[in-house]
């Protein structure tokens, strides 16, 4: 029997680590870039790594070499993220489908006898594009509703008028780390009527690094009978996860329903819209019940 070479594990070890130091050097480049929001990052990053471990070390599963070394350095990346884990829980998902589809393409091409380029490139190139151009992106404007109904009377345009009352976050996804409102400041329902909402503050790294305040200013901007349009104006919430334009009310009776608009700012749009609408549709939820608490 064919005994296994003594060192292999060292090898391993050594491009699995170089995978993640190259990765690192992607990540800083498309941060220094602004494109840590796009494709090239939640693509090009798991697909380098993946080629990397493959090409390199030449395992006997490409795909399980891609995964464990993508979930070294996810693990890794936990802990230095503070409240951004948010961000590397829902992107981990597509981190090991890339890595699945670069490995499994690897592996499949060597079991045939072709070439792993030529099955892997055309897959990493429509991938990459989505988003990199007008041309290759997929819708950006989005809108979600959600409706909630009061369990008793409720006065639901004074309490639109006033300052509401926050309660908890009940939504599992919310509840992962996203910012929760704390207060509101200002009143009234008149066009030109404002609104700051203070949030949880931001965590930042470092040692004794101090919290860094989060607000969103909304300005009525339409008035109507059972219909009051805020607009944003100034947002340092959620503008790192999306870019709210407006939030509409519409109410009748015990009844309202509370409609977000916001552009999606994340890419791939096949992943992260899906995951921004249900977000947002949970976040509107909430905003709908404490009108009507």
């Amino acid at each position: 029997m064919e005994s296994e070479n003594p060192g292999r594990p060292r090898l391993v070890l050594v491009v699995t680590l170089t995978a993640l130091f190259a990765a690192y050097l992607l990540y800083e480049v498309l941060h220094a870039g602004h494109l840590e929001q796009t494709s090239l990052f939640y693509v090009g990053i798991p697909a380098a790594i993946a080629i990397i471990v493959a090409i390199t070390a030449r395992p006997k599963s490409a795909t399980g070499m891609a995964m464990a070394t993508i979930t070294i350095g996810l693990a890794l990346a936990g802990p230095l993220l503070g409240e951004g884990v948010v961000c590397l829980l829902m992107s981990a998902p597509l981190f090991y489908f890339v890595g699945l589809l670069v490995g499994g393409s690897i592996d499949y091409a060597r079991r045939k006898g072709g070439h792993a380029v030529a099955v892997v490139a055309p897959l990493l190139l429509v991938a990459l594009l989505e988003g990199a151009t007008p041309f290759t992106s997929l819708p950006r404007d989005e809108q979600v509703t959600a409706v909630a109904t009061a369990a008793r009377d409720v006065d639901i345009e004074a309490a639109l008028a006033g300052q509401p009352a926050f309660g908890p976050v009940t939504s599992p996804l919310l509840r992962l780390g996203f910012p929760r409102p704390l207060g509101s400041e200002g009143r009234g329902l008149a066009v030109g009527d404002t609104r700051t909402i203070t949030f949880t503050p931001r965590r930042s790294l470092g040692i004794g690094a101090p919290l860094e305040p989060r607000a969103m200013t909304l300005r009525v901007a339409e008035r109507a009978p059972g219909r009051a349009v805020f607009r944003v104006e100034h947002d340092t919430t959620l503008a790192r996860w999306m870019d709210l334009r407006e939030a509409e009310f519409r109410w009748r009776g015990r009844r309202i329903e509370v409609t977000f608009r916001y552009r999606r700012t994340f890419d791939p749009g096949w992943y992260f819209g899906p995951l921004q609408r249900y977000a947002a549709t949970q976040a509107a939820g909430y905003l709908a019940a404490a009108f009507t608490s």
